[in-house]
């Protein structure tokens, strides 16, 4: 049983590293950043009505590059291990992922983490990048990655997407840091790639217990197909948490602007099981094919008006610290081995923020104690 930690690389990075330096002091396993060029949250939107963080970032998109964040970070790290969640290779071409991680392997203490997923069309559609057959493309860049990190070569493929031409690929990684591949997605398709080619699976969502048990069986089902030990596959998953002191004081911070836009991150699929329509559309499927960039102020308090509190409530884990250990001890019965705290209650003011910083902490240590030799 091992925890992590998500940092969204936006901002200062001095942010990052003192979220870091908590990881370390709290023996957390895994310090995870996202890769965005497009911030998740609304620029014609953020002022600090909307968030308090606005006071400090003119801009929710000053988003770091993950690359240069995990390599600047490599030798302030130390034990805990360094990843990105999640890249595509839509962006990058596969071999220059792999050069990437290899790089960041000569720097590390542990094996740095290549998250890899289908892409968001945040990241994508204004800047040109195709969005076609997303899926198809991170199965050959899977295919590739293994090839570079497991064999020598020169390699050759030929893909519908991907080709090798006789390509080299001679950096190694230092005797026990080869990268891993971790595979977000909640999919079949992409949880199927997961037990295929992952040494990791690192669904974005929150899932109910018996949801998150129903998809891994498929990721360790692929695994056994694929000739693989499906126990090796890392059962992680990212853990949004909305904590504070009680209960219903963290029920309380669903109703900050910020908070309750996540609920806009929901596919129009989840609304209707609130019996409320989306407001982007019966279409819309999620924050994969969400355009913060585009949505107007108008358009932005007009949805939150709309928000199902109980849609909102569902999206993290909302309560006091024991209350958030106990539901991700529901996760950890379920098959989860890597709760990677997404402390998102940081978002609705400065106090909720500190109390959320020592609530990792506290959760760190007693997940480590309650369930590190099983419940």
């Amino acid at each position: 049983m091992r925890v992590g930690l998500a940092w969204d690389a936006v901002g200062p990075v001095e942010g990052g590293r003192g979220l870091l330096d908590l990881a370390r002091s709290a023996d957390i396993d895994t310090f995870l950043v996202f890769d965005h060029l497009i911030n998740v949250f609304p620029r014609q939107a953020w002022d600090t009505g909307f968030s308090y963080l606005a006071s400090a970032l003119p801009s929710p998109d000053l988003s770091l590059e993950f690359a240069t964040v995990l390599g600047n970070f490599a030798s302030l790290a130390g034990p805990v291990r360094l990843a990105v969640g999640v890249t595509d290779p839509h962006r990058r071409h596969p071999a220059v992922l792999a050069q990437t991680a290899l790089t960041l392997a000569q720097f590390t203490e542990r094996p740095p983490v290549i998250g890899i997923g289908a892409g968001a069309q945040e990241n994508l559609s204004p800047y040109g990048i195709r969005t076609d057959h997303q899926v198809g493309r991170v199965e050959e860049a899977l295919r590739i990655l293994r090839m570079f990190f497991d064999t020598k070569g020169p390699y050759d493929f030929q893909g519908e997407f991907f080709s090798l031409d006789q390509a080299v690929m001679d950096l190694r990684a230092p005797e026990g840091s080869v990268p891993e591949i971790w595979v977000g997605g909640n999919g079949p398709r992409m949880t199927a790639l997961a037990g295929r080619y992952g040494d990791g699976w690192l669904p974005s969502d929150l899932m109910t217990p018996a949801e998150y048990a129903r998809r891994l069986a498929v990721v360790r089902e692929a695994a056994v197909v694929a000739g693989r030990d499906p126990d090796r596959v890392v059962a992680a998953g990212g853990v949004p948490i909305l904590v504070a002191e009680t209960d219903d004081a963290a029920r309380a911070l669903t109703g900050a602007k910020a908070i309750r836009y996540l609920a806009l991150h929901a596919g129009a699929a989840k609304w209707r099981e609130y019996d409320v329509a989306h407001p982007f559309g019966a279409d819309y499927q999620g924050l994969s094919h969400l355009l913060p960039h585009r949505l107007t102020r108008e358009q932005v308090e007009q949805a939150l008006a709309v928000v199902p509190d109980e849609l909102v409530a569902d999206l993290a884990i909302v309560g006091s610290r024991q209350t958030v250990l106990d539901r991700i001890g529901e996760l950890v019965d379920a098959g989860m081995r890597l709760p990677v705290l997404i402390p998102v209650s940081a978002l609705a003011s400065p106090a909720a923020a500190g109390y959320a910083v020592e609530s990792v902490a506290w959760l760190a240590g007693r997940l480590g104690s309650d369930f590190g030799t099983g419940r």
